[in-house]
């Protein structure tokens, strides 16, 4: 099964982005799941490399490294980088800028697409 997961909100201030990656992370373990994220909007900040959080609290980029390792894929709307002054070389390892015509595509060939 493919499943598309498209978060819209930051990373921090609400929990939204935090529960989509801990769906994400929960569908990669399956057998015969494949998962892509694509961040949109403020959700763009949670493929940002380098975020430093007090101990105990979750951490996104981590969580971004832990949906790549399953073999999932992240990809980050490239305008809303642009938006936010995030430039691509700042994203977390393996997160990829992207566009609405990946996104496009992505929910194309999808089996089932979750918005957060």
């Amino acid at each position: 099964m493919k499943v598309l997961i498209i978060l819209n909100d930051p990373p921090y201030g609400t929990e939204r982005s935090y529960n989509g990656f801990r769906l994400a992370m929960s569908l990669g373990r399956k057998p015969d799941t494949h998962v892509k994220m694509f961040l949109m909007g403020d959700a763009a900040g949670c493929a940002k490399s380098g975020q430093s959080l007090p101990q105990g609290y979750y951490n996104l980029e981590r969580m971004v490294g832990s949906v790549l390792k399953q073999g999932g894929a992240v990809g980050v709307c490239g305008t809303c980088l642009d938006a936010r002054g995030i430039r691509e070389t700042e994203l977390a390892a393996g997160a990829h800028r992207s566009s609405m015509d990946e996104l496009t595509a992505w929910t194309l060939e999808t089996d089932k697409v979750i918005v957060f």
